[in-house]
């Protein structure tokens, strides 16, 4: 089962997971429309092999009876969005640290299920050092950044409160199609393919390590079948950090759109609470899963450019924003 799999890593997870033959559940959140999110933009035939459920994260009953039947879960449903959580914290309390407690309780009631949860590399704040390791402490320097280490920190309690399967996975930025247009890279890339020639952005100067979510999603398959033990944690990453200015001239290059940078206060975040960088320490990933990396920047801003552009008119029309 794939909770969150309406959304841009979970509906990709599925895809792959499909490829591979498994049988898969979709956790998807419940929606007046009945709407399966990006699982919409799949193939009827493929749509037809999953089992799409539609409930709510928060209703620990529903995500009892979802889980009944499954053998790992991948727990992906969250409230991602940095700005929002400033507005409204507690529903980041409630989906991310609630959520996870009630898909813990699920796994734990079963007792023969592995749980992989999504961690976030935004839980280790300003780094003190980098690159970043799996060891570096926790530091939350948004309401967003905090109900995810609190949620971490559920998973490796429930590891050693009850002898539980649960493996922590730790991506750094992913990017790529279906991303919310809220986040930095689509929202270069919608504007540079929509003609315009002053780009909105917020901070220049913050760094960014940042996966093509195909290789993220590699990293979740791995760690799926891997022989780790339970509490273990994991990040993936490149290795490799841009600031957002370099990232801004990269996507320019990719659309072949000459743009200059127009500064937006209100996609600043307040100035404690902004991450400086984000550098991961990709060679955990690479000793224990036999993971990295593959595809480079350039390629993924491309790709997702190619995949952005037939939507300009809904970029445009403000109806993208997933």
């Amino acid at each position: 089962m794939v909770t969150g799999a309406d959304g841009f890593i979970g509906s990709h997870l599925v895809e792959r997971l499909l490829d591979e033959a498994a049988k898969v559940s979709a956790f998807c959140i419940y929606n007046s429309n009945g709407s399966f999110g990006w699982l919409d933009e799949l193939d009827s035939e493929r749509l037809a092999d999953i089992d799409v459920r539609l409930g709510d994260i928060r209703d620990a009953r529903t995500v009892q009876q979802a889980v009944a039947n499954v053998d790992v879960v991948f727990h992906l449903a969250a409230l991602v969005a940095i700005p929002y959580s400033y507005e409204s914290p507690a529903s980041f309390v409630d989906t991310n640290v609630t959520g996870t407690l009630n898909v813990l309780e699920a796994v734990r009631d079963r007792g023969d299920v592995r749980m992989i949860h999504t961690s976030t590399s935004e839980v280790y704040g300003t780094p003190e050092s980098i690159p970043i390791t799996e060891a570096h402490p926790l530091h939350a320097q948004s309401p967003y950044a905090a109900s995810k280490i609190g949620a971490d920190q559920l998973c490796e309690a429930y590891a050693r409160s009850f002898d539980g399967d649960v493996l922590i996975l730790r991506p750094f930025n992913t990017y790529g199609p279906r991303q919310s247009a809220r986040a930095v890279i689509p929202t270069i890339l919608g504007q540079l393919l929509c003609g315009a020639t002053t780009v909105r952005l917020g901070s220049l100067s913050p760094r960014r390590d940042l996966t093509y979510v195909t290789d993220t999603v590699d990293g979740f398959v791995r760690i799926a079948t891997s022989e780790l033990v339970s509490g273990s944690v994991l990040q993936l990453g490149t290795g490799d950090a841009v600031s957002i200015g370099e990232l801004f001239s990269a996507c320019c290059d990719v659309t072949g759109v000459e743009a200059q940078v127009s500064t937006d206060p209100e996609r600043i975040r307040p100035p404690a609470s902004e991450v400086q960088v984000l550098l991961s320490e990709p060679s955990t990933a690479k000793g224990e899963l036999g993971w990295q990396a593959t595809w480079t920047l350039r390629d993924g801003l491309a790709q997702t450019a190619r995949w952005l552009e037939p939507r300009v008119d809904a970029v445009r029309a403000g109806r993208y924003q997933r």
